[in-house]
């Protein structure tokens, strides 16, 4: 009887295991599914300009894997950002010269016979094949523009993103927070910047190494990534830092987004390898809100330094402290 429990249970453990195997493998399989699905539409979208009703081009490009072939009308050539275009596909649009002294292409351009001759093209990249159309010429040179979106848009990620934690770095940092106080400016909300700080980094690289130095920076990015919404900004500052910029968010709620946060660090389970006990953990935050000073005027740089004087301040007293530039006496 023992042994048939036994056997039994057994039995149980095996299907349970080929359960969560399959669980794991579609879910694998969905994000790779998923993976491919934004690659199809977004790197290797390709969106034909034309006044007429058909086009024998989009036959000829459904040859080419993993790419989506869409038909506009030539009116619609001053909205193809709304489409984010691998590449675009003139074919017909008759008032083209006039389009082109206007507007500058943020994506590759391909023109079916000379169309642009006699007039400025100001796009990333742009070519041409010659009517009557050469099908195989033209899908090299459909793949090249393609491949040409795919490098700069790589090249874009790489000279945004920081390697070590994944997130944006200070270039992109300044560029969209000047958007951001434009917006601001535009609508009247409240834009808080958050500065955080690892307190005694250096500790841990000097009793662990760098190598748990980097783990410990992956996992606080990671948990800020769980608590940001869609529209926030984070970013890996300096070697210890970060800086969230959270759109239409007051001071107050900026102060409760941060302790959260800085509640999260303090719990956080860091163990190095071979060590028993967990290594203590504890984070120090600034928040400036803009506008921050009255009739002032304050750009990006201008709000990033006030929340480093908040976040010195909160090293003033004693770390793992969140401070409020509002609160500060300027004079200290």
């Amino acid at each position: 009887m023992l042994n048939q429990v036994q056997h039994d249970s057994a039995n149980n453990i095996v299907y349970v295991i080929c359960v969560l195997l399959k669980i794991v493998t579609f879910l694998l399989d969905v994000k790779q599914y998923v993976n491919l699905l934004v690659k199809g539409l977004v790197m290797k979208n390709i969106v034909i300009y034309t006044d007429k009703k058909s086009s024998n081009l989009a036959e000829v490009f459904s040859a080419l894997e993993d790419t989506t072939v869409r038909l506009e009308n030539a009116d619609n050539l001053k909205d193809y950002e709304t489409l984010n275009p691998g590449v675009i596909i003139i074919e017909s649009v008759p008032n083209i010269k006039d389009v082109l002294m206007v507007t500058k292409f943020k994506h590759p351009i391909l023109f079916i016979g000379e169309t642009f001759k006699g007039c400025t093209v100001r796009a990333v990249a742009f070519d041409y094949v010659k009517t009557p159309v050469d099908n195989q010429e033209l899908l090299v040179r459909v793949k090249n523009m393609l491949k040409i979106r795919e490098l700069r848009d790589k090249l874009k990620t790489l000279s945004t993103t920081d390697e070590l934690t994944g997130l944006h770095n200070r270039k992109y940092l300044l560029e969209r927070m000047e958007q951001e106080i434009s917006r601001s400016k535009r609508y009247g909300n409240a834009l808080s910047v958050l500065l955080f700080d690892l307190d005694f980094f250096k500790v841990v690289n000097d009793i662990y190494g760098y190598e748990w130095g980097d783990v410990l920076l992956r996992s606080i990015a990671d948990k800020l990534k769980q608590l940001i919404r869609k529209e926030d900004i984070i970013t890996r500052y300096g070697d210890e830092e970060f800086i969230v910029v959270l759109p239409n968010t007051s001071e107050d709620n900026a102060f409760l987004f941060a302790e959260r946060f800085r509640k999260d660090i303090e719990r956080m389970e860091f163990i190095p390898a071979g060590e028993e006990e967990r290594h203590p953990i504890t984070i120090s935050g600034g928040i400036s809100t803009f506008p921050c000073i009255p009739d002032a005027e304050e750009d990006a740089n201008t709000i990033i330094r006030y929340a480093e004087h908040a976040l010195y301040n909160a090293k003033k007293r004693g770390k793992n402290k969140i401070v409020q530039f509002s609160q500060l006496n300027l004079g200290e």
